[in-house]
Order: C-alpha cells, then structure tokens, then sequence
C-alpha cells in the first residue's frame, strides 16, 4: 500500500488579476507549481503524486512543470473539473484502490515544509484524518454591516492549511457523498467534508511559513523566499 499526496493546482486564478493562473508564473527560475511538487518528493512518508489542473493546461504541466525536473514520484496528471472540490474527486477516483492515505495540498503552497508534510500524513495512518493549522493570534471579531456583533475567543480558532491527509476510502467517501447531495454549498477545505461523517480531524501546527498565494505580492514573497532558499 503507498501513499499519495494529491496537489490541486486546476484553479483560474481569478483573484489575481492576470490571465494565467498563479501556480504557473515563474519565480526563483521555475514555475511555483514545480516548487510544490518538489516538496512533497522530498517528503519520505509521500511514495506518490497526482497534480489536479485545468483540462487546457494538462499538456503544459506535463511538458513545463513535471519533465524538466525529473520528479521521481509524480506520475499522474490529472484534469480537474469546475470547483475545487470535482477536482479533489476527480483526482481521488484516478488512484489506485491499494492507497492508503492521500495528503491533499494547494498547488500554489509552496513553502509548505516535507517534514510538516511527514507529520500530517504520520498521523493519519494513526489517527484517519490530519491537517497543518495555525492557531489564531490576533483578535478575532464577528461582523455584520461592517460593525462588529461579536469578539470571538481566539483560544479555539485554528487557521485550516494543507495538506489535509486522509484515510483514501475515508475521504474518497466524504467526496462522494458531498457530490451525490451537494445542497448549492461550497466545501472551502476537505477536513469539513470528513468531519460531516462525523470523523475526527487532529491538527498539527506549521513549523514554518506556509503561505497560501492568493495576491502578485504574494508570490512576490515566495520568490524571495524561495530564491533565498536556493542559494543557501
């Protein structure tokens, strides 16, 4: 039995305000989607990788992204659907039945560190189901009509991120169910979709930076970091 670490990279990127998606834009001499998948090569618990993008980009994830750098692991790309969770399905139907946990991750997370990666999945050969969160630090407000109703206690709030690793036929279930009877919702992360099968989901804190990239100033930041890491 192997395990798998699924990197969903078939966003638009509509946020960012530039026609290619960010998980393509080159930074410290790749494309940020190529950092991503190098950490989870180096992560020793991963045997295997799938990359969920965009029907139209598959060739160029293959050809720009995946060959070049001769990642050992990678061996499936797949083509994703509309929302990110038809591309988490998608992705998860293409494994193979002998998998035992799939770590799911944002393609454009590419600071994500291989031992955080190692200790999410470890314990979820334990424990069904792990995810990298950051505890709250700032003050947290509820607000309606831009007026504060509420001043939650940041004493139980933790910031979800990914990877969110999973016993496969736990999460290929979760999926399946949220799709067979969606009721017009958005699932935002994978862990809400197994803790609605009433699972439990551990936590593990990030021992470093694990910044999503949603903004040019973003992946500015990633670059910088990336380009530091390189030449360390």
């Amino acid at each position: 039995m192997s395990n798998w670490a699924l990197i969903v990279a078939a966003g638009k990127s509509e946020r960012f305000g530039d026609p290619l998606p960010k998980q393509f834009h080159e930074i410290a001499g790749r494309p940020l989607l190529s950092w991503t998948i190098e950490k989870f090569e180096r992560a020793s618990s991963i045997d295997k990788i799938a990359v969920v993008v965009a029907t139209d980009y598959q060739l160029k994830t293959r050809q720009k992204i995946v060959d070049p750098y001769g990642f050992q692991k990678t061996v499936k790309v797949v083509s994703g659907g509309q929302r990110r969770q038809e591309s988490v399905l998608k992705g998860l139907e293409v494994l193979p039945e002998s998998t035992k946990v799939v770590a799911i991750h944002d393609g454009v997370r590419a600071l994500v560190s291989p031992d955080d990666i190692d200790k999410v999945v470890n314990l979820a050969l334990a424990e069904k189901a792990a995810m990298l969160a950051l505890p709250a630090t700032d003050t947290l407000k509820k607000v309606k009509d831009h007026s504060i109703v509420e001043t939650l206690d940041r004493s139980q709030i933790w910031l979800a991120q990914t990877p969110q690793a999973f016993e496969y036929e736990l999460i290929l279930e979760a999926h399946r169910k949220f799709a067979e009877n969606p009721k017009g919702t958005i699932a935002t992360d994978d862990a809400s979709l197994v803790e609605a099968l009433g699972v439990g989901v551990k936590v593990v804190e990030p021992s470093s930076v694990n910044l999503k990239v949603t903004t040019a100033a973003d992946l500015k930041y990633v670059g910088i970091v990336l380009g530091a890491k390189e030449h360390v």
